[in-house]
Order: C-alpha cells, then sequence, then structure tokens
C-alpha cells in the first residue's frame, strides 16, 4: 500500500492516522479495529448566526476562548439615528435594571423559549411558581441575583442552560471567527432583507485598527457583493492565510457614508482538514481518505480543495473520518453535508417550542462527490459531526463504520441581560432525517470493522430512503 499525505492548507506531512483496516497501531491511530420577542434578543442563533461553536451546539465539552476580546463601544461621529432600524444596529447599551429585574429577565427568557429534552423537569406551571418564591422578598446585591439565576437553572437538570458572567458573555459575545477580529449578525431591514452588521470587535483588532466600527453594514468582500449572504458564508470569505489583505467594503451606521478598507488578516484557525490519497489492491483502487477534526469556519472550504484534489489524482471511493470530532459550527457541518447530497434531500429537522427553531434544513446543490463513502465514527463524534453523519447514511450516500456516536444533538441560544450577564438556553433539538433523535441516543454505525468495497457498494445500491417530510 502506497500513500500521498497531503495538508489542505499547506501540502506538507500530516499527522493523521493512515489508512490500514488490518492492522492496529499504537501510534498510528487505524481507521478501525475488529412566538417570543425574547428570540430577537438572541446573540447567537445556530440556523442563521455565524456563532454556533462547541458548547453553544456542538461538543459536549466545557467551551473554552483563548481570546480575550472588549466589545468597542461606536464612534458617536458615525452614529445615525434614523428610524427604528439604525436603532437595531448599534449594540444595546447595558440599562440600569433592578437585582430583581435581571433575574425575571433571565426566568422570562427560560418561560418563553426553554425545551426540556431531559428530566422533563420543566412545566409552566413549576416555573411560575418559582418565579414568585424568588420574587416575593428583595434582592439586596447583584452577586446574589447572579447566584440565584445560577440555582435557577440548574433546576432544570439541563448540563447545557446555565448563567455567565459579564465576562464570561463578552468572551462568548465577541468570538473572532472571520480572522480579522470581528464578529457579524444576520439584521432584517424594514423591507425584511438580510443586512450583515458588525456585531463584536477586538479592541485594536486588524478590523478596528483599520477603521471597522460596531454597528457597521458589510457590503462587499474583495469586490463580491455579499448582501443576502449567511453571516458564516461572509465570515468564510473573510478567512484567509495569515498577513494576508482582504478589502471589505462597510457602510458606516445607518446612514453613514460607504468605505472601501484594506485589513490585514490575524488568522487564528487552522485548517481542520488532513487527507491524502491510497491506493490499496496492488493500485486497482484508489481511495481518497479525509480526516476532519473539528468544524471551524475552514473546515468547508478546506474540504471542497480536499476533495476535488483527490478526485482530480484519481479517487474512486471516499472516507470521511468522523472520529474524535466534537463538532465546532453546527452550519459549517450542515454546508458540509451538502457536499454530498443532491439537492432537495433532507440534512436535518430542527425542533422547538418556538416555530422558527421548527425548520427542515435541505441540500440546495448538486453534490460534489457521488462515489461511495464511509464515514468513521466513534464515542467522540458528537453534534455536527452527528448531523452530518446522519446525513450521509439516512440519504443512503454513505456507510457508518466504527463506534455508536456520542449522541449530542441540542440548540442553544445565547442571550444577553440588562447588566451585561447572559444565559445559555437549550431551545430545540436536531433530529435526523430518518426521524430519530440524537440526542442521549446516539446513531449506531452499519460496521463495526472496515468492510470492503464491494460491500459498501451493495450496501448502499439496497439502501433504501424512509420517508422524509
Amino acid at each position: 500500500m502506497s500513500s500521498l499525505i497531503l495538508n489542505c492548507s499547506s501540502c506538507t506531512s500530516s499527522s493523521s492516522p493512515r489508512l490500514s483496516p488490518h492492522k492496529h497501531s499504537e501510534q498510528k491511530a487505524p481507521i478501525i479495529q475488529s412566538n417570543t420577542n425574547w428570540a430577537k434578543k438572541a446573540v447567537i442563533n445556530v440556523l442563521t448566526g455565524a456563532l454556533s461553536f462547541n458548547l453553544l451546539i456542538s461538543s459536549p465539552l466545557a467551551l473554552e476562548s483563548s481570546s480575550s476580546v472588549q466589545s468597542v463601544p461606536p464612534s458617536p461621529s458615525l452614529t445615525c439615528h434614523e428610524g427604528e432600524d439604525a436603532a437595531e444596529s448599534e449594540p444595546r447599551q447595558v440599562v440600569a435594571k433592578t437585582n430583581e429585574g435581571i433575574v425575571e429577565e433571565a426566568w422570562q427568557i427560560v418561560n418563553d423559549s426553554f425545551l426540556d429534552t431531559g428530566r422533563h423537569r420543566w412545566t409552566p406551571q413549576n416555573w411560575q411558581r418559582k418565579r414568585e418564591d424568588i420574587l416575593s422578598s428583595s434582592i439586596q446585591t447583584r452577586s446574589k441575583a447572579h447566584g440565584i439565576i445560577k440555582r435557577m437553572l440548574a433546576s432544570l437538570g439541563d448540563p447545557y442552560t446555565r448563567f455567565l458572567s459579564p465576562a464570561e458573555f463578552s468572551k462568548m459575545a465577541r468570538y473572532d471567527m472571520s480572522g480579522i477580529g470581528l464578529n457579524l449578525r444576520e439584521v432584517p431591514d424594514a423591507n425584511g432583507v438580510v443586512t450583515l452588521k458588525v456585531l463584536g470587535l477586538i479592541l485594536d483588532g486588524p478590523a478596528h485598527s483599520a477603521g471597522v466600527r460596531q454597528g457597521d453594514e458589510v457590503l462587499a468582500v474583495n469586490g463580491m457583493d455579499v448582501r443576502g449572504k449567511s453571516a458564516f458564508e461572509v465570515s468564510s470569505l473573510l478567512q484567509g492565510p495569515s498577513e494576508t489583505f482582504v478589502t471589505i467594503e462597510v457602510k458606516h451606521g445607518n446612514c453613514g457614508p460607504i468605505e472601501s478598507i484594506q485589513v490585514q488578516r490575524q488568522l487564528v484557525a487552522r485548517t481542520p482538514v488532513f487527507y491524502r490519497l491510497e491506493h490499496l489492491d496492488n493500485g486497482a483502487t484508489s481511495v481518497g481518505y479525509m480526516r476532519l477534526k473539528e468544524f471551524n469556519a475552514l473546515a468547508r472550504k478546506d474540504l471542497v480543495t480536499a476533495m476535488k484534489r483527490l478526485q482530480d489524482m484519481g479517487a474512486s471511493y471516499f472516507i470521511l473520518d468522523l472520529r474524535d470530532n466534537l463538532g465546532g459550527l453546527v452550519q459549517a457541518g450542515i454546508e458540509i453535508a451538502k457536499l454530498f447530497l443532491n439537492e432537495g434531500e433532507t440534512i436535518t429537522y430542527t425542533v422547538g417550542r418556538d416555530p422558527q427553531y421548527q425548520k427542515t434544513i435541505v441540500a440546495d446543490n448538486s453534490p460534489l462527490v457521488t462515489a461511495p463513502v464511509i464515514v468513521l465514527v466513534n464515542n467522540r463524534t458528537a453534534s455536527a459531526s452527528e448531523i452530518v453523519a446522519s446525513a450521509l447514511h439516512d440519504n443512503c450516500r454513505a456507510v457508518l463504520v466504527g463506534e455508536k456516536t456520542f449522541g449530542k444533538g441540542l440548540i442553544q441560544s445565547v442571550y444577553e441581560l440588562h447588566d451585561g450577564s447572559g444565559v445559555v438556553v437549550t431551545i430545540g433539538k436536531y433530529v435526523t432525517p430518518n426521524h430519530m433523535d440524537i440526542n442521549g441516543n446516539g446513531i449506531e454505525p452499519d460496521y463495526r470493522n472496515l468492510p470492503a468495497w464491494n460491500d459498501v457498494t451493495k450496501h448502499l445500491s439496497q439502501c433504501s430512503m424512509h420517508p422524509q417530510g
């Protein structure tokens, strides 16, 4: 067996596991061994926003952020006050509120949006009684108010619904996935057309230093009109090799001047894709092996590069390795699933109390590859990885090989409270195209050990999709 090892960005040697269905090596990690307004206040929305990441949606582990960032106030000279839309484009200022008011605000968010997906402790009646008990006496300090919110959320029995201190909220809400120190939010204008506004800036980061300001609308990236595109798509366009430049066209404020700004990238995200071409059966069979370590802003772009290069090198089969991939940006997972599916095929369903979280997400283009696919999974394949694996499996595009997956399919949104703190609340869940609840169940593989490719082809030819819709 010979292999050509490539790295999607640099084409250097990769440390990804070597394709070896029959041998076990500790060092080489073998592939297999034998209805509310509260929703509008969500800073991070998994279906439309750019910030669907780790703990919020994808990873069962604790969210960590390595960047310390600050919200940058809008420049007074660029502030525009024409109507409500202008006010919406500016970051909401912290408004003085009583301790009781902060607690009631958190209570109301749960009351309006929380989806109990586990122990079924939550009922409207019990939650109303909790409000009455909590607010029956005065709350003397802000720290006590925060403590009450923590205990109130803990009583729900949901490990993903939790309180964020102002410092924690600031880190999360201003997380940089653009590579130039800004974050984007999708905001509908008066006509319902989606515009992209700058939600947060890293103080003295590349974008801020170049002249981008809070509340600016992004109109174009490198001359490409981005109006109508998602925040995720545009954040991906902003990404590029560190020290290179990107030109963005912004409109300052709601009615301010339009300016073209050149920003030097300082990319933190690294490619999560490693790939190589394997020659099996004495060179008669060429397999494109792709390992995806996480779903970050580079995942789709780099996986497309890998798939195209492997096709050009003659790959007739593909392996997508999602083992130990705890997730990341769920939207990246959805976009990657589209690369394998036919237009109109279901990727996932979302379920929630609020109608905006009751959606069917489908592929909207032809697949990039149509060759048979094996998806490698294990007990650390979670969330966005499970969405991709189930989408390819249920649409008869791939067989799953390995171990039962982790079983994390919840949707969380992050809400800011008036004192700058926040709450992470479970508001929905993902359901596979075959209508299976991922959360708490995981996904069973088709094979425990790596099958022969003729068995894969036979399995897929006999696969029949369940009715979807």
